[in-house]
């Protein structure tokens, strides 16, 4: 039988109550051990509420009304720009129609001057003729010819810009159109009547410019 080495036999018996170790520990520079399997615990998982039919029904109801709104919302806004716009539009065609409005009435009121001055033309020219004629011939008669001249052709230089006199004489007083400066003495039948002028008075269309200065006819 043979003899088994001390040594064999006790290295033998020491790895037979070895313990095998499973150390997973971590150490850093220092010596001081490192977790390194932390477990997390875990959150619980939350439950979603479980919706009546009625909650369905609800927000569904609130959901189509709030499209709605924004669907509402958006038209207002649309109508809103184009009234915005139609507004400038509109004004800008007032003030252009302002404009060939005043141009329009300015162009008439020039043109009405115009026309009034070249009536005026001829009436000085007959006042110029009368001087040149009294300076040649002091007669009285002369002057007075050609002083109706002018005043004719005045009253024609009137007449063309629409301005008329009014009825004097031998019409029925008219305290709208007549000023009365006295009263004469007269047959019944001229009774009220304008029996004289002593200041012509003229109308402008339907626009009295002065009335006539008149003496007007008293029935004894």
């Amino acid at each position: 039988m043979n003899e088994m080495d001390p040594k064999t036999e006790k290295q033998t018996d020491t790895e037979e109550f070895k313990i095998p170790v499973n150390d997973k520990r971590r150490f850093n520079e220092h010596g001081e051990p490192v977790a390194t399997n932390i477990e997390t615990p875990e959150e619980p998982v939350k439950k979603e509420p479980v919706k009546s039919p009625r909650e369905i029904e609800l927000e569904a109801i609130l959901k189509a009304e709030n499209e709605r709104r924004e669907a509402a919302e958006a038209k207002l806004v649309g109508v809103q720009a184009k009234f915005e716009e139609a507004k400038a539009s509109l004004e800008k065609e007032t003030a252009e129609m302002r404009t060939r409005l005043m141009r329009s009435l300015e162009d008439k009121a020039n043109q009405s001057k115009f026309n009034f001055l070249q009536a005026l033309l001829p009436v000085l020219d007959n006042l110029n003729l009368a001087i040149s004629a009294s300076e040649q011939n002091a007669s009285v008669e002369d002057l007075r010819s050609g002083v109706s001249v002018v005043a004719r052709s005045f009253e024609h230089a009137l007449a063309q810009v629409g301005v008329v006199p009014v009825e004097a004489v031998g019409a029925d007083f008219d305290p709208e159109a007549h000023e009365a400066i006295d009263m004469a003495p007269v047959d019944a039948e001229l009774d009220g009547k304008v029996t004289s002028e002593y200041q012509r008075g003229y109308r402008f269309g339907e626009r009295l410019l002065r009335p006539a200065k008149v003496q007007v006819g008293k029935a004894q």
